[in-house]
């Protein structure tokens, strides 16, 4: 008897488990993540499992199979033709994504750091795991448990959890303790006393950050470890009470009661702690609100209600690293060293937060990056631990909470958007029609949208970071332009690399008057099919008569032919192999011939005369009459066809070198060459009523075939398909290699390393950015003429530009499977960027800019490491600032491939207020 359980798992009636086919496992575990999407709620049940294993089950159930129902074979009718089936996969395997040597388990089992979701590993529901354990068994099962962070509460798995160095005072063993950042205190103090074996009365454990103690021990309570802003790998200090109040150290030990939940990071009201300073600044007035104890983190004795002005104390702190904070300390120096922002946080700004935008964060951010600046000018050269700013991060933008690298440009966009909406100077934002340009000068309609955008945003953020630019779109159907005019923070500019695409063809000849060959073209990389065929017929000068048909080769088969010229190119993908056959313009509206390739399955060395036939090589394609076809009509298409591929005589062959996909000719000298013509060269003459070659007319599934005979009479159609099959003879006369072996569009891992002198430039960067391009698939325009979403051109212009101007540098490109950084050095000017020739409006101002900050990064993905360069304007010199560590370095030295996010202020004839120095252009 066959049972079935709530899962939908077979059963026999002793109990075993009867495998699930493919596709019922995948319907299992899609409906089993529907339910876990339905019942989303902090304290859930995630568990981690390897990329590796995943995607090989999601190979195995179908998931990533490639759309090719068009190409799907009966299995009792392939004749010959078999398709790969993907392997079951073995017991899961998590051992490459966790620590090596460890012994815990669970909750408790060390996971590698810097693992990326969906590269390094996969992240299923309970429930998931539990069916896909119990089909494959494996492991180590690492569950991870949902939490809730920041004040809009998002559901985020904690996949590294809190790992804490206790060091026990009593004789300076250390253990490890592992806990949610969500925890508490008192959970702290209950599992550190389970591990040691003491009352929990008796402990005291302190915050060791540094090896510093903290001013007080941390309190039993609710509060929880994010709260108390521990750290990762962070030392916390254990101290026990002996019998007569002293533990082992000999210091007199006070007990500590246990008192109500409170963070020093809590934004409701509560009583401030002004740590007994007393003054008169005026930032005291938030004493007592959500302001009084934000941000009075003592760590290096920093009086936060000190007021400092730059230059007093020099600006060269460095700052720690928390644990993969490095893309976070290179944003902020780069910051900290703009100069007219950091006279703003120096000075007394109160006036100016805005604690009533919906949009911002209560003033709270714009106050913990003043606290932080104010601290990092004040220390001299001591480094600065941002514990507090980090845990107000984290509070308004979860996505930079745990302890994984993220990218510094997507934080500073962050911190100068919370920064400007903190010191918004509009209180209420009105409400604006936007209208369309109709025409009407761009200057009118440039000012317009300023006026407009300044009425809702009103900062010093606006006054220092944001220009403006022009963008123009072009309906492809009616030609309706619409130009708007549109703020920006900073430029992300694409390098070449990254705007065009090199793509590699094989060309074959629709008239068999050539050997086929590999051309590479490059184009847009949001081109289209025409400008693929544009780039083709310079690369292999099609004649003016002559014209190209493009398709993709999968499985030894035409898979889809590209003959909509206003088709995306990015539905090309690089893994994929694309041939274009070249034909003659006059045979357009004619039959389509597609002649696929088989032989005979290999034994050894030999070929077998009989037995299970597979598909080979590229298709060849040509063009046919559409009256009175007949199997000998197609018996010389195909002679014509392989015509090129005919063997002159056996040693012949040896003068022809394939290498990757391309050909070329040898330079050996010629050996004895057969004097045969290869446009004269026929097999051996077939007896009555039987063709040269061995063809049968097939279906388009291929599942079935009839062998083609010198009579028969073929059926005119749109697309005629045969079958070729290669006998000893047909191989002996013809060479199949040539078919064989066709290159991928683009071959993955194959880079050129640049050199300085092959290096882009900053200025091509730029004309890459302005390069008109069409909008992609998933950015649709709406036309308001058409009245329906087009694919619309676009183009954009510089129109105003700010005092502080920022390149980001577009290094980084992301797809489902494969994360890429490009390590092309940009040579970029450090004085006397002249940006005039690219500005549309005639404002006659100077735009001219000096580099003052870098952010750089190095190394690849996951492990690489964030540093910055920034000038220290009033010594007129540069520094290194790696975490902590600051050094001076030559103003030569600061360009590399590493720079990132540059960061140019305007220079003018005359003082520029705030920037703090009479500027003059310098040559470089």
């Amino acid at each position: 008897m066959t049972i079935q359980d709530s899962s939908g798992l077979m059963m026999e009636n002793g109990g075993s488990c009867l495998p699930c086919t493919p596709d019922e496992e995948r319907q299992i575990v899609e409906d089993l993540k529907n339910q876990s999407e339905l019942d989303l709620k902090e304290g859930n049940l995630y568990y981690l499992i390897s990329c590796r294993w995943y995607r090989n089950w999601e190979t195995y159930v179908g998931v990533d199979e490639p759309v090719i129902d068009s190409l799907a074979f009966d299995s009792q009718h392939m004749n010959g033709v078999s398709s790969k089936t993907a392997e079951r996969p073995g017991p899961i395997d998590n051992s490459d994504i966790v620590e090596n040597g460890n012994d815990n388990e669970g909750d408790d089992l060390d996971v590698r750091r810097n693992l990326e979701e969906g590269q390094d590993y996969f992240l299923v529901p309970q429930q998931v795991w539990e069916k896909l354990f119990y089909w494959y068994k494996g492991g180590p099962a690492l569950p991870r448990k949902m939490i809730c962070e920041g004040i809009l509460c998002e559901k985020r798995v904690e996949v590294y959890p809190l790992s804490l160095k206790l060091i026990d005072s009593r004789d300076n063993s250390q253990s490890i303790i592992r806990l949610s950042k969500k925890a508490s205190t008192c959970q702290l103090y209950e599992k550190v006393c389970t591990l040691k074996g003491i009352e929990q009365g008796k402990a005291r454990i302190w915050d060791y950050f540094n090896k510093q103690r903290a001013a007080s021990p941390l309190h039993v309570s609710d509060q929880t470890l994010d709260d108390a802003m521990l750290q990762m790998d962070q030392d916390i200090l254990l101290e026990v009470q002996d019998g007569v109040g002293m533990d082992s150290t000999g210091n007199e030990l006070a007990l500590v009661a246990v008192e109500p939940s409170r963070s020093s990071l809590t934004i409701a009201g509560g009583p401030a702690v002004s740590n007994g300073h007393s003054t008169s600044y005026k930032f005291n007035q938030y004493q007592g609100s959500a302001f009084g104890s934000a941000f009075t983190d003592m760590d290096d004795g920093y009086d936060p209600y000190n007021t400092v002005k730059k230059g007093e104390r020099g600006g060269l702190a460095g700052l720690q690293n928390l644990g993969n904070t490095c893309f976070m300390n290179s944003a902020i120096q780069c910051l900290v060293h703009t100069p007219r922002l950091v006279d703003y946080f120096l000075q007394d700004y109160s006036d100016e937060i805005n604690t009533e935008n919906p949009l911002g964060m209560h003033g709270e951010l714009a106050l913990a990056f003043g606290e932080l600046s104010r601290k990092l000018w004040s220390s001299g050269r001591t480094s600065i631990a941002p514990r507090a700013f980090k845990g107000k991060l984290a509070r308004f933008a979860p996505q930079f909470s745990g302890y994984n690298q993220h990218d510094s440009q997507e934080l500073l966009a962050f911190l100068l958007d919370g920064l400007h909406e903190d010191l918004n100077r509009v209180k209420q934002k009105p409400y604006i029609e936007m209208k369309d340009s109709d025409g009407r000068p761009d200057e009118e309609v440039a000012n317009e949208c300023w006026r407009n955008h300044k009425a809702r945003n009103d900062s010093l953020i606006v006054d220092v970071f944001q220009g403006q630019y022009k963008s123009t779109l072009v309906c492809p159907v009616c030609s309706k332009v619409s130009i708007t005019f549109d703020p920006f923070m900073y430029l992300t500019l694409p390098l070449p690399s990254t705007v065009t695409r090199s793509m590699t063809v094989t060309v074959f000849d629709a008239n068999g008057s050539g050997l086929p060959m590999p051309f590479t073209a490059t184009v847009m990389k949001h081109g289209y099919i025409r400008d693929l065929i544009v780039a083709l017929t310079t690369a292999c000068c099609l004649k003016s008569h002559e014209g190209l048909l493009l398709a993709e080769v999968y499985n030894h088969q035409i898979f889809r032919f590209f003959e909509n010229p206003a088709d995306p190119l990015n539905s090309i993908k690089d893994d994929e192999h694309i041939v274009a056959y070249r034909f003659d313009r006059k045979e357009v509206g004619k039959i389509k011939l597609e002649i696929i390739n088989r032989w005979p399955e290999k034994s050894g060395s030999d070929y077998l005369k009989s037995g299970e036939r597979k598909l080979f090589g590229a298709p060849l394609v040509t063009y046919l009459e559409r009256d009175h076809l007949s199997g000998a009509d197609i018996d010389l298409a195909v002679s014509k066809l392989l015509s090129p591929l005919r063997r002159t005589c056996s040693s012949a062959k040896a003068h022809t070198v394939k290498e990757n996909g391309f050909l070329s000719q040898a330079t050996d000298e010629p050996s004895n060459i057969c004097n045969q013509s290869m446009e004269s060269a026929e097999l051996e003459d077939a007896s009555d009523g039987e063709l040269s070659f061995q063809l049968s007319l097939t279906d388009e599934r291929i599942t079935s075939c009839k062998p083609i005979q010198k009579d028969s009479v073929i059926k005119p159609g749109q697309h005629i398909k045969v079958l070729l099959d290669w006998s000893d003879k047909v191989h002996e006369s013809y060479d199949p290699g040539y078919l064989k072996d066709l290159p991928e569009v683009h071959k993955a891992g194959f880079t050129v390393k640049k050199t300085r002198q092959e290096a882009i430039s900053l200025f091509s960067c730029l004309d890459a950015f302005l390069t008109e391009e069409p909008l992609g698939p998933d950015d649709m325009w709406y036309c308001p003429r058409c009245k329906e979403h087009r694919q619309a051109t676009k183009k954009l212009d510089l129109w105003m530009l700010p005092d502080v101007l920022v390149f980001h540098l577009k290094r980084f490109s992301y797809s489902r499977y494969l994360k890429n950084k490009l390590d092309t050095f940009v040579n970029f000017p450090i004085h006397n960027l002249d940006l005039s020739k690219y500005m549309k409006s005639n404002d006659g101002e100077s735009y001219v800019y000096e580099l003052y900050a870098i952010s750089n990064h190095y190394g690849g993905l996951g492990g690489g490491h964030y540093t910055a360069y920034a000038k220290l304007i009033d010594e007129n010199r540069w520094y290194h600032f790696d975490d902590s560590h600051v050094s001076p370095v030559g103003e030569g030295e600061i360009k590399t491939s590493a720079a990132y996010v540059l960061f140019y202020r305007r220079v003018k004839g005359e003082t520029n207020p705030g920037m703090g120095e009479t500027s003059q252009a310098h040559s470089c």
